[in-house]
């Protein structure tokens, strides 16, 4: 009993790091509502969804799954890219899926109901087996 008054202080430490361990993990990897690719490409082919790529512009020619459109994160509210029906799925794409979850807040914001980040990103994507692709026109 003796060491936790003594260590107090390093016990917080550690069950503060541990929870920002774990909090992505409860929210589920990508923000609400993220998919897996597995779940992503079902509703490509039973829902229509569209495949939304947040990269910038460099980072998409470098790599980018197949079939997805380039609308970087920053041009996402005034990008004419987007789908005009808001009721579509879409299925928002990074890199890493870092930037998805806040894009497809961005989105859901926008009036995209049925917007959702794939966790784990284009790597997740690559990793699951799925088609990549590279862009000729990846000038930055």
């Amino acid at each position: 009993m003796n060491f936790f008054i003594e260590n107090w202080l390093l016990i917080a430490v550690a069950f503060v790091s541990g929870g920002m361990l774990v909090w992505p993990l409860a929210r589920g990897g990508g923000g609400a509502g993220a998919v897996g690719a597995s779940e992503a490409v079902r509703l490509m082919n039973r829902e229509k969804a569209a495949l939304i790529d947040v990269s910038e512009p460099r980072e998409f020619g470098a790599s980018h799954a197949a079939q997805a459109r380039n609308v970087p994160i920053g041009q996402l509210e005034t990008s004419k890219d987007l789908p005009s029906n808001k009721a579509l799925p879409l299925v928002v794409v990074c890199p890493t899926g870092a930037r998805s979850g806040r894009a497809a807040a961005t989105l859901r914001k926008m009036g995209y109901a049925n917007a959702r980040a794939l966790a784990g990103g284009t790597a997740a994507w690559r990793e699951a087996g799925l088609p990549t692709e590279k862009s000729g026109s990846a000038a930055a």
